[in-house]
């Protein structure tokens, strides 16, 4: 991938729309636990489109967790997560339903492994890992296709 001062401008407002998102997810008791829809997560999406998306998630995932108080645990795991994510979401990126599935998998794996450890050891993991697989369907499944379609229907990506 080529660095250019576009793309790293591209992959700087995803993070920030990244943080932004989370913070607001925050706002309604979104953001973090068991149960979490990150409004921020429809945004892996992006990956599909351009590779810059892929830093500007990690990135910005890196900087919610670490301002919304999580665990280091959390920040380093979590972030690498959204970072696998958004790398299996631009591999998969030919079929826009196939795209999503990275978050979901990625995030009910490994989010819930570092939930069951930092957060909540006596909460089986099993279930936690079926409501994350939850949450993430809703925000990076259902919202991302949301965004996805958006996109496409926006003449100005198109020629990005």
């Amino acid at each position: 991938m080529k660095l250019s001062i576009k793309s790293v401008t591209r992959g700087g407002i995803i993070a920030a729309l990244y943080v932004v998102l989370t913070f607001v997810s925050a706002m309604f008791g979104l953001s973090s636990g068991v149960f979490q829809i990150r409004l921020s997560e429809s945004l892996c999406i992006l990956a599909a489109f351009m590779p810059e998306a892929i830093g500007g998630l990690f990135v910005g995932c890196l900087i919610a967790n670490l301002l919304t108080g999580a665990a280091i645990i959390d920040v380093i795991a979590g972030s690498l997560a959204t970072l696998l994510a958004a790398i299996g979401t631009y591999l998969l990126r030919k079929n826009r339903y196939l795209a999503v599935v990275p978050p979901i998998v990625v995030n009910a794996v490994i989010v819930s492994a570092v939930i069951h450890y930092a957060y909540m050891p006596s909460f089986a993991l099993w279930k936690i890992c079926l409501f994350v697989a939850l949450g993430e369907t809703v925000s990076a499944g259902i919202l991302g296709q949301f965004v996805y379609e958006m996109i496409k229907r926006n003449m100005r990506f198109k020629n990005m």
